[in-house]
């Protein structure tokens, strides 16, 4: 089915300029990744690739995007060409100098990962002891400096039962807005699924409370970004297009300039310092079949895959290898 709008190039490109990482969290899925990096004057040519195509806004991601020590540089060198800036960090390695640091490159926002309230719950999660303090220090250092700050969670089975104490953690650390990030399938998050992913009816009733807290909770923006809560009559958050924004709105860049549809999809489509950007945007087949979904099984009776276009496209993708299948976390029968 296809969408009714496709910018004329991607809106953001998320990109995973290292795979290194001082966490070892049980659902990463750049664990298994490529380890080899670019280095600062190919990170460059490729921002001016990036701009010159006319993408709006760049997210840096990982790993942990911090031990890539060029970051602050290449952060200015993007914003110098009228890039946006942001950035996901598990928040590990931001003092208040760094934090500082981070605002003069130009970052726009900063999004850090806490996924329970409970320290003893998050730092098991991540693996690395203390890392749920210096989550919420980074928060403060970054929000001191002036730089808009944003909690990612990933939900899964270790706080499916804590999701009031998420926000009440969210509104104490004074962030703009809270994730809630629905669990995918690839990397260790495949290999260990069977013991973080929620059942459907697992799914249906974090939902239905989600949306509950989503609106009547003034002070702080709740954020689903699960394209399946259009069973519930909802839209996946201002998008411009239906179903997932992967390969709609966004493209993935890994370490090694490999070109992806996501970063939950491990499809290579081309690779940056080589391909034109325009290019793969334009005439992928990958990108074509994403965008032009056709309906299997029970999403060919239902009233909301017009919106929904069958959930989740890489979690589908993993879980059952056909795209166009529908999300195995969808409840309806």
């Amino acid at each position: 089915m296809k969408n009714d709008f496709i910018p004329s190039a991607p809106l953001t490109i998320n990109w995973a300029v290292t795979n290194r990482c001082n966490f070892r969290c049980k659902h990463c899925y750049s664990r298994v990744d490529v380890a080899e990096e670019l280095d600062f004057e190919v990170l460059c040519t490729v921002i001016k690739k990036m701009s010159a195509a006319k993408v709006f806004s760049v997210n840096f991601g990982g790993g942990e995007p911090l031990l890539k020590k060029d970051i602050p540089g290449l952060t200015k060198f993007a914003v110098d060409l009228g890039l946006a800036v942001s950035m996901n960090s598990n928040g590990f390695l931001i003092t208040k100098d760094m934090a500082l640091r981070l605002k003069q490159a130009g970052f726009g926002k900063v999004g850090i990962s806490i996924d329970s309230p409970k320290h003893e719950v998050h730092d098991r999660f991540r693996g690395v002891k203390g890392s749920h303090g210096r989550a919420l220090a980074a928060l403060g250092y970054l929000k001191e400096a002036g730089i808009v700050t944003s909690i990612s969670s990933v939900i899964c089975k270790i706080n499916i039962d804590d999701i009031d104490g998420l926000i009440e953690m969210a509104r104490s650390a004074g962030v703009s807005n809270i994730n809630f990030h629905n669990f995918k399938c690839s990397g260790l998050g495949f290999a260990n699924k069977d013991v973080l992913d929620l059942s459907p009816e697992e799914w249906h009733d974090f939902y239905t409370r989600a949306i509950a807290l989503k609106e009547t909770v003034e002070d702080l923006q709740i954020s689903l970004e699960d394209p399946i809560i259009a069973l519930f009559g909802h839209k996946n958050g201002p998008s411009l297009v239906k179903g997932s924004v992967c390969g709609k709105l966004s493209l993935n860049i890994k370490s090694n300039g490999d070109i992806t549809p996501c970063g939950f999809i491990p499809i290579v489509i081309g690779n940056i310092c080589r391909d034109d950007l325009l290019e793969i945007w334009n005439n992928s087949p990958v990108l074509n079949m994403m965008r032009n979904k056709v309906p299997k099984g029970k999403c060919l009776s239902c009233e909301s895959y017009t919106e929904c276009l069958g959930g989740c496209t890489a979690r589908t993708l993993a879980l059952t290898g056909d795209m166009n299948n529908p999300d195995p976390h969808c409840w309806k029968k």
